[in-house]
């Protein structure tokens, strides 16, 4: 069993900057795919930023190619969702999903993703 525990949402204001941290515990050895999923109210939860390994893969929505940027600790068990200029519409919920399947790239559909947290408020004032 893997737990996900998502920390660093708050309250930015447009073009300003935030850090989120999701931290694994568990069976995290074999954790090969984990990505940051985000979700506003009324709206469908949306890909934002994904990372695999050991293939070391990454992927990044054309939303936020540019300004978010996804990394990864390995020993601290801890994966990083670099968020720079940001934009009312980045106000959501972020969640933090992991897989434990071994992918060469990472997967784009939320159904992959076996592991979920319980998400983290972002919200950017305008």
């Amino acid at each position: 069993q893997v737990q996900l525990v998502e920390s660093g949402g708050g309250l930015v204001q447009t073009g300003g900057s935030l850090r989120l941290s999701c931290a694994a515990s568990g069976r995290t050895f074999s954790t090969y795919a984990m990505a940051w999923f985000r979700q506003a109210p009324g709206k469908e939860r949306e890909l934002i930023a994904a990372i695999t390994w050991p293939s070391h893969g990454t992927y990044h929505a054309d939303s936020v190619k540019g300004r978010f940027t996804i990394s990864r600790d390995n020993y601290k068990n801890l994966v990083y969702l670099q968020m720079n200029n940001l934009k009312p519409e980045d106000t959501a919920v972020y969640y933090c999903a992991a897989d434990l399947t071994f992918w060469n790239t990472p997967p784009t559909s939320g159904e992959s993703y076996y592991y979920w947290g319980q998400g983290t408020q972002v919200t950017v004032s305008s």
